[in-house]
């Protein structure tokens, strides 16, 4: 059994390493991915290596166990249904739930979390776009890239984003951009590449390269 800190921890771990092609994570990562100091990380990173969690070796980096594998994906499970039930059936906005979520992901029931998903209808994305785990741990693919990664010329779908802070969100909605939305890609500025998106005819939008980095986009297949 995982303590509320060392499943985030384990999350942590999961989330960091997966962004890094599986590579081992720092404990300066942690650190900063979970606002603590480097001792503390290193602290807990002892514990979870004793419960036989994470593989741990000073200066080396971590990496997850099988073990300490199934307990992130879990949780990460639970946080997602619990995303989708926030927006679809409470009505909760998708700036609005994800401390919502980081609190009700640590309710330890099983049969609460699968009825949950029947409940749902077995969703296979959260509200933001990220692929939700089966019962099993085994994650859908969503075949998406970055919208920065597009090139000129794309038509492209809007299918996810990979910032779920409020002020992201908040800024995407501003710029009336929502998830299903068809987008061509028609300009890549040389100087800050920044990008020119027609969202609808006869109207673009440019939006940074920053905030493309956090958009997930699928390319559309010519018919």
């Amino acid at each position: 059994m995982a303590s509320f800190t060392e499943e985030n921890y384990l999350k942590a771990i999961y989330h960091l390493s997966s962004q890094s092609d599986g590579k081992p994570v720092s404990t300066n990562e942690l650190a900063d991915a979970t606002q603590t100091r480097a001792a503390s990380v290193t602290d807990m990173l002892k514990k979870l290596a004793e419960k036989e969690f994470i593989n741990y070796k000073k200066y080396q980096g971590v990496t997850l166990t099988e073990a300490g594998n199934k307990i992130a994906l879990r949780i990460i499970r639970k946080h997602r249904l619990w995303e989708v039930f926030l927006v679809e059936k409470l009505g909760f906005k998708w700036d609005e739930i994800h401390d919502l979520a980081e609190e009700l992901e640590h309710i330890n029931s099983q049969k609460l979390t699968d009825k949950l998903d029947t409940f749902l209808g077995n969703p296979k994305f959260d509200p933001h776009g990220d692929p939700i785990p089966d019962a099993q741990g085994n994650m859908p693919t969503s075949g998406t890239i970055q919208l920065a990664k597009a090139k000129c010329g794309d038509s492209l779908t809007i299918m996810g984003v990979s910032e779920d802070s409020s002020p992201f969100l908040q800024h995407f909605d501003r710029l009336g951009l929502k998830l299903g939305l068809n987008v061509t890609l028609t300009d890549i500025s040389e100087f800050d590449q920044s990008l020119e998106l027609q969202i609808a005819p006869g109207k673009t939008l440019r939006i940074s390269s920053e905030v493309a980095m956090n958009i997930q986009v699928s390319l559309k297949k010519s018919s």
